[in-house]
């Protein structure tokens, strides 16, 4: 069966069974990727896979009970696996977000039968030669490339007893560039998202790694504290993707997060920051579109199955410095009386600024360059603190320059805060999150200047 035949079959078996509602999302992935070692291959793979998430809802006594259940398609028996969904609902609770299904005729047109995006090794090669060219000349110099390239698209299938068919196919490339020097004590990293390889600056990323270790050869001790702190495109990606975590209504309402007012209800409207800056999401972001309607396999605080296939709009999470909406799904937004804002796939934060990384430096009279961050955990859900490291890369700037390099930290900061005390910051671009490069790729944003960023201990990583 096709991928859509599969998603017809599923839907057709629940209503024969009985189920109040019946809903498939199929998911067809093709994906090429490479990865590298001490400049030599070391993995290749070319992977294509479907998988089928049924969604099942029982119309109990009590109201509706839904369950969700996931397989690979190989060898999957559409009656079967409806029939093991709808057991399953109807042993559970009633559904605490359970709303109509979206009406059909409100769906996009789309190529429902087409076939599912397809990929080979030949859509590396280009960027696989020009890769090979930059490993080159490295290598002649002493120092050994490490990284991961990857190009994927995956294309969904979203049918539902409503009347619902609708597909879509998110095209995805990624490529991390991880540079060593000098017995490996200096090291750098540089990332790059896009929907098309063809995107990517390779040899503009090999260029930045090599000043990057250039910067390197000279250290200063920097003590840990409360710094002015320059905040990459990549970090500050890393953050606001965090940020956007949080920033789910349900939790804002019962006051379980930063976006709750002590004295109850949310902060909306509440300035966040005296810039006036914009952190927006929008399904057609130019180098950076998400899908157009809602696609999820289960329930959670920040989405519903019972959205799926609603039209995702653009949608601004802060602008001109205030909280204007939090994530929800139509359940949350009923009970809470707060505006629908669909859980987005991309993310855009627009600083007021303008120039790029190199002009924010150059503006810094003295701070730290953080280039990434890494094991970035959530410590206290309330203030949005996160913990975390910075690594490959934290520079000294004095006087527009940057003079050498300092060590590594362990950083405290919550990225609800840090929007109050931004300085400066260069125009968006777009960013790939060193912490988020696996879940959430599609964003644009700018380096930002932060003052008192909290970097609380030393860190031993290089």
């Amino acid at each position: 069966m096709r991928p859509h035949e599969i998603a017809e079959r599923i839907v057709a078996a629940g209503s024969a069974i009985g189920a109040g509602h019946t809903m498939a999302l199929v998911t067809s992935t093709a994906s090429v990727n490479t990865r590298w070692a001490r400049s030599a291959l070391t993995t290749n793979g070319h992977v294509e896979r479907i998988e089928v998430a049924v969604i099942a809802v029982h119309d109990g006594p009590a109201g509706p009970q839904v369950a969700a259940i996931s397989r690979p398609a190989d060898g999957l028996d559409p009656t079967e696996l409806a029939s093991a969904a709808l057991a399953q609902a109807r042993r559970s609770t009633p559904a605490w977000d359970a709303m109509p299904l979206p009406d059909a005729s409100d769906a996009p047109p789309g190529p429902w039968s087409a076939p599912a995006g397809q990929l080979g090794t030949d859509d590396l090669r280009d960027a696989l030669q020009r890769l090979g060219e930059e490993i080159a000349v490295d290598t002649a110099d002493g120092a050994e490339h490490f990284g991961y390239l990857e190009h994927s698209v995956a294309s969904h299938w979203l049918a539902t007893s409503g009347g619902l068919a609708l597909r879509y196919d998110q095209p995805e490339a990624r490529l991390e560039m991880n540079l060593k020097s000098h017995q490996r004590t200096r090291s750098t990293w540089n990332g790059f998202s896009g929907s098309d390889l063809a995107a990517a600056d390779i040899g503009g990323m090999a260029a930045r790694a090599r000043t990057q270790l250039s910067w390197q050869a000279r250290t200063l001790e920097v003590p840990p504290g409360r710094r002015t702190a320059i905040l990459s495109p990549s970090a500050v990606a890393d953050l606001m993707i965090d940020l956007l975590h949080g920033a789910d209504a349900r939790a804002a309402v019962e006051g379980r997060s930063a976006f709750s007012r002590p004295d109850g209800g949310t902060r909306l409207g509440e300035a966040l920051s005296t810039r006036g800056l914009r952190l927006y999401s929008d399904p057609a972001m130019p180098g950076q579109r998400g899908a157009p309607f809602l696609l999820t396999s289960m329930s959670h605080d920040a989405a519903s199955v019972f959205d799926n296939g609603l039209a995702l709009r653009s949608d601004d999470w802060i602008a001109d410095g205030r909280l204007q909406a939090l994530v929800s799904s139509r359940a949350v937004a009923a009970r809470s009386g707060l505006p629908l804002a669909l859980a987005p796939d991309n993310l855009c934060l627009d600083a007021a600024g303008c120039g790029d990384l190199d002009d924010l430096v150059a503006r810094t009279a003295d701070g730290l360059l953080v280039t990434c961050t890494w094991y970035n955990r959530m410590v206290d859900p309330q203030t949005h603190l996160i913990t975390g490291l910075t690594r490959d890369g934290v520079y000294v700037v004095r006087d527009g320059e940057v003079v050498g390099r300092a060590g590594n930290y362990r950083f405290n900061d919550s990225p609800v805060s840090l929007l109050g005390r931004i300085t400066d910051a260069s125009a968006p671009v777009p960013a790939l999150g060193r912490e988020m490069a696996d879940y959430f790729t599609r964003t644009t944003m700018p380096a930002i200047v932060v003052d008192g960023f909290n970097l609380s201990s030393a860190s031993e990583a290089v």
